[in-house]
């Protein structure tokens, strides 16, 4: 098969009147030994919830029977999705950020929730953190692994995290506890705004959700060990260390330079003395009018 030249294309009409409640986004890079498990529990944390979900896996640029494995479900699962990245290259993939742009751009849902594939976050917390999202009328839910993880990991690897997270808050003003965690589910709007095409930017995810004005709340949530394989990205403390840091600073000069894009078009009625006030609203004074009018 010739992977460089498969393209997956979207149905536009379908991405446009969809009534799926939730989708859920894996980026993959071989990781053919984990994906049977891994629809498996996706699909018994969510059947049970009776809504209309969807399983969407990117395959960025495995070279093992990744694809095959996820193709081979939709027989019987039709809630399983591959996304295919194209233009990879030779060996390798373009990088979670990457993926998860091209994910985001194929989810059909009103929701999008986000998840490594190697099994370490686990499918079983969805729910808690879909009630949590309605409960607490919040955005965007953010996993939090610090608990869980504080128990086994190696003390080098609990001061990394510490570290980082001092860089975060003073640079950004970051208080997410385990931004790491791709344990997530926020609204879709949300998803289609994030700066992905940039590798790297995926470790900022709710930070620029808060950023863009949306309501960001944070839940505990499991950490279990890789089921298989090795890791693919972010392969240890002292490669993620140095551009974590360069990738920091990228995002608050790219904060300093973000201006509002939103727009509408007027005609010559909307200038009459009785037109409404055209003006947009972001999501945090569209949240606020909402209160005040409950």
């Amino acid at each position: 098969m010739d992977r460089t030249r498969t393209e997956v294309k979207s149905d536009d009409s379908i991405l446009n009147h969809s009534d799926i409640e939730l989708s859920v986004l894996a980026p993959a890079h071989n990781e053919d030994e984990n994906i049977d498990l891994l629809i498996e529990e996706v699909g018994a944390a969510l059947e049970p919830l009776q809504i209309r979900f969807e399983f969407i896996i990117v395959d960025d640029g495995s070279t093992d029977q990744t694809r095959e494995k996820i193709l081979a479900h939709q027989t019987d699962r039709p809630w399983v999705r591959c996304v295919s990245m194209t233009n990879t290259p030779s060996g390798s993939g373009h990088g979670q950020s990457a993926a998860f742009h091209a994910g985001f751009r194929s989810a059909r849902g009103r929701l999008v929730a986000t998840l490594d594939a190697d099994l370490q976050n686990d499918p079983a917390d969805l729910p808690k953190m879909l009630e949590l999202l309605e409960s607490s009328n919040a955005d965007f839910v953010q996993g939090d692994r610090s608990q869980v993880r504080s128990q086994g990991d190696a003390k080098i690897r609990q001061f990394g995290s510490w570290v980082g997270r001092k860089f975060r808050l003073m640079v950004l003003g970051d208080t997410i506890t385990d931004t790491g965690c791709s344990l997530r589910i926020m609204k879709r709007e949300i998803a289609l705004k994030l700066p992905l095409e940039f590798k790297g930017a995926h470790r900022f995810i709710p930070a620029t959700a808060r950023h863009l004005g949306y309501a960001v709340v944070e839940i505990p949530v499991n950490h279990r060990n890789r089921h298989a394989g090795e890791p693919k990205y972010g392969m240890g403390i002292t490669k993620r260390a140095l551009p974590g840091l360069i990738d920091l600073f990228a995002i608050r000069w790219m904060r300093s330079r973000r201006r509002p894009v939103t727009s509408i078009e007027l005609t010559h009625e909307s200038l009459s003395p009785t037109a409404q006030d055209p003006t947009p609203q972001d999501p945090t004074s569209r949240r606020e009018s909402e209160t005040l009018n409950a």
